[in-house]
């Protein structure tokens, strides 16, 4: 009885290590696959430049201002609450987890205003138009700082020469004063107004006392202007309605348009020195010019 016990129990025992005996040794496969180091994955260059345009293509297609939240704070392309929003950039997220990884890299170009415009070179058009809008911006400011620059100039002209006048008026008002002071009698005074030094002393006032009278005549130095800055802007007009045919259709309004205003006002010009010159031989105004050139053609030329 003692051995059947004996026997029973170690039967007994045997079938309980065995099952022990399998686990243990189907656990430790297991266990020494999941402890097998992976092999790092390693991004080329070239494969890291294909990733980030083509998120710049998807970032494209969305607001701007995901691409500009998403550089400023990277811990949103975790967010799944926040990217569900916008599923095409979910989904290449989840193709392309190294985007989360390297956020600064895949982001370097996202941001500035430049970057939603097409990702492509400049055509030939493109470069011509930003090419002649910058050359009408650039002259555009250099003609606001030449009328600055000629008025600041023509105001210090004009005080300088007001200036001194002042002080050449108050100069001879000075010694006229004390010319008047020294004589006791008008006899005397006129007297002196008489005598050469009298008359050169008069003449040379700032205001001259006696202005002779003057016939009024045509204006033909206003004609003569006005006919000369209507064949200039004609001209100019002229040129910018040739150039206007040579270049794009985008740059070519701008020139079209002041082409067309440059040869009214030229034209303005021209049309108002023909009604000057018919108004002036109407009312007269050329018979007084008649003693002026009958005297310059008396007048012997002079050899210089």
């Amino acid at each position: 009885m003692r051995n059947t016990g004996f026997h029973a129990g170690a039967l007994a025992l045997g079938l309980l290590l065995i099952p022990a005996t399998s686990q243990a040794s189907q656990s430790q496969p297991v266990r020494a696959v999941e402890a097998a180091p992976q092999p790092p994955v390693v991004i080329q260059d070239s494969d890291a430049r294909e990733t980030r345009e083509k998120l710049e293509e998807v970032l494209r297609r969305l607001p701007p201002a995901v691409g500009r939240v998403l550089r400023t704070d990277p811990s949103l392309l975790g967010n799944e609450g926040y990217l569900a929003t916008y599923p095409s950039l979910s989904t290449f997220l989840k193709q392309h987890p190294e985007v989360r990884s390297s956020p600064g890299y895949f982001f370097e170009h996202v941001g500035p205003q430049e970057f939603w415009t097409p990702g492509r070179p400049e055509t030939r058009d493109e470069l011509a138009i930003r090419m002649w809008n910058d050359i009408m911006s650039g002259a555009a400011v250099g003609a606001v700082f030449l009328t600055v620059t000629f008025s600041l100039l023509w105001i210090i002209r004009t005080l300088v020469s007001y200036r001194r006048w002042h002080r050449t008026s108050k100069v001879h008002t000075e010694v006229h004063n004390k010319l008047l002071d020294r004589f006791s009698s008008n006899d005397d005074l006129m007297t002196y107004i008489q005598t050469p030094a009298g008359k050169r002393f008069l003449e040379s006032a700032p205001l001259s006392l006696e202005e002779p009278s003057r016939p009024v005549g045509a204006p033909l130095g206003r004609i003569l202007l006005s006919i000369q800055v209507g064949i200039v802007l004609a001209a100019g007009a002229i040129g910018l309605l040739y150039v206007s045919g040579r270049v794009l259709d985008e740059v070519a309004q701008p020139f079209y348009v002041l082409g067309v205003l440059a040869l009214t006002v030229g034209v303005g010009f021209v049309v108002s020195a023909g009604a000057s010159i018919l108004l002036s031989r109407r009312l007269g105004l050329f018979d007084g010019l008649s003693p002026a050139r009958e005297h310059a053609e008396s007048v012997p030329p002079t050899n210089s």
